[in-house]
């Protein structure tokens, strides 16, 4: 059946060429958007182009809905209003729903009253092989839905609108950071060390050089840092990042990321900018800061609480987790029901599960606070407990939507941390931190007290209350087979 559509599509096709039509002509074509046209008054000339969306042909008159960027509006075609050289049958014998046209005629209102542009002159300017879907049936898979995003956006408004805000966020988000000084910087996205993060990195080949190398799992944080030794003291970068991990509702394998680098400031002067960034943004983006996500109702603009890492986890399971041990913690996961991945599992990653236990129990918005240093690889020390750091993460429904410390500005501690996280990534932590002789040479030339941030697309999805994949314009999906 499509193939017979396809073949007749296509002997329409060789009707247009053989009429001298180009079914695929390079353009330009000037147009206006076809929402605007309609608010125009009756008479105007105007230039409207888009896709066919619905064609209807009643004899000597032809119905057509176009949809361009803006929306939809009608076309009539009538035989007796089009220019002299102008061959009725022929498009209305020929054009079919997804064709691209251009229109030249002016602003009318039917009999009935709707707004319409009436033809005076028409221009193919693509013709459609493959017939739209059934927008019922096709596209009411999720996985269809994905794979063949343009088709999503074709037929549903609110795709369309996501990407729109996903625009706004981030460039609210680079306005933002822009207004208080911050340069926009590029670092490397192949890296010889992947580093900046807990994560499994993507491992590639370089062929000129004849080395392995790494898709980067932060957004250049060793970099940026650098750029600090460097005197640089407001720098950002916002881009793709990459990590080779599972896939779930909060979770992808490369997805955008902002950090931010903020020279003499510490992590309460970043904690205070990160509220007055989240509020902006939301504002910008969606024109409020309240937001229903998940079960939780949050207010960006009302109180941020701070929650202390050991004492909530102790308040909420009973584990003193600097009083403890694998087993002991291990025993109370599985008493929690809390599933963890079982390689190169320690005292850290449980303590970690640990936390992501008790997390979803927190509305926010808030900020995690007092991370241990075994915890906190690039953090500094905190100054009135050595065994904490200065780090904090955003708490909003559920989950950690941002992370930034005071940076570990010291060479020795920074060295010794690489060695420790080095040895648990040799004992199959995979998302334990690889030891960056590099940047720890960079470090002795001297840094700054510096604040540090990051941010990824998981906070838009967040506000869109929607799952990362479905707010990515082409989520990453697997080949469909030879007989899928």
């Amino acid at each position: 059946m499509l193939n017979q559509i396809r073949q007749d599509r296509i002997k329409k096709l060789e009707n247009f060429k053989n009429a001298g039509i180009d079914p695929y002509p390079a353009g330009p074509f000037e147009k206006e958007n076809i929402t605007e046209v309609l608010q125009k008054s009756v008479g105007d000339s105007v230039k409207v182009a888009g896709r066919i969306m619905l064609l209807r042909v009643m004899g000597n008159i032809a119905f057509l809905t176009l949809q361009d960027e803006s929306g939809r509006g009608q076309v009539v075609l009538n035989k007796k209003e089009l220019t002299e050289d102008e061959n009725y049958k022929l498009w209305t014998k020929n054009l079919d729903i997804g064709d691209f046209i251009g229109v030249e005629g002016e602003r009318f209102d039917t009999q009935k009253g709707e707004k319409s542009v009436l033809a005076r002159k028409l221009t193919l300017l693509s013709k459609s092989i493959h017939p739209l879907p059934d927008k019922h049936k096709t596209l009411q898979n999720e996985d269809e839905k994905l794979r063949k995003r343009y088709l999503d956006i074709i037929f549903n408004p609110e795709v369309k609108e996501m990407i729109y805000k996903r625009d706004l966020f981030w460039n609210s988000t680079r306005k933002f950071l822009k207004e208080r000084g911050f340069v926009e910087v590029e670092t490397p996205v192949l890296e010889v060390t992947a580093g900046g993060g807990d994560a499994n990195p993507f491992v590639t080949h370089h062929n000129a050089l004849d080395l392995d190398v790494y898709l980067r799992i932060s957004m250049g944080e060793l970099w940026q840092k650098r750029l600090m030794v460097a005197g640089l003291e407001k720098t950002f970068e916002i881009g793709r990042q990459f990590r080779n991990e599972g896939m779930d509702a909060e979770h992808l394998q490369d997805y955008t990321q902002m950090e931010f680098y903020w020279a003499y400031a510490n992590y309460t002067e970043g904690m205070e900018m990160v509220k007055e960034l989240y509020r902006f943004v939301a504002q910008e983006t969606f024109g409020t800061t309240k937001f229903k996500i998940k079960d939780f109702e949050v207010d960006l603009a009302g109180e941020w609480k701070e929650y202390d890492y050991a004492q909530t986890i102790k308040e909420m399971t009973g584990v003193d987790i600097f009083d403890t041990s694998l087993e002991a913690i291990l025993k109370k996961l599985d008493e929690l029901g809390v599933k963890y991945k079982e390689d190169g599992f320690n005292l850290n990653r449980a303590i970690d599960s640990l936390w992501k236990y008790c997390r979803k129990s927190i509305g926010g918005p808030g900020f995690l606070v007092n991370e241990p240093v075994s915890m906190s690889p690039l953090a500094k020390r905190s100054t009135t407990n050595p065994e904490l750091t200065e780090r904090f993460h955003v708490l909003i429904a559920g989950s950690e939507l941002g992370n930034g410390y005071s940076e570990l500005n010291d060479p020795i501690d920074q060295a010794e941390r690489f060695q420790k996280q080095q040895a648990l990534r040799d004992a199959g932590d995979d998302e334990a931190q690889m030891h960056d002789r590099d940047f720890v040479e960079a470090l002795e030339y001297g840094m700054p007290p510096t604040c540090g941030f990051g941010m990824s697309e998981r906070v838009f999805s967040f506000f869109m209350n929607k799952t990362m994949r479905e707010c990515q314009i082409f989520p990453l999906m697997k080949p469909k087979g030879n007989n899928d």
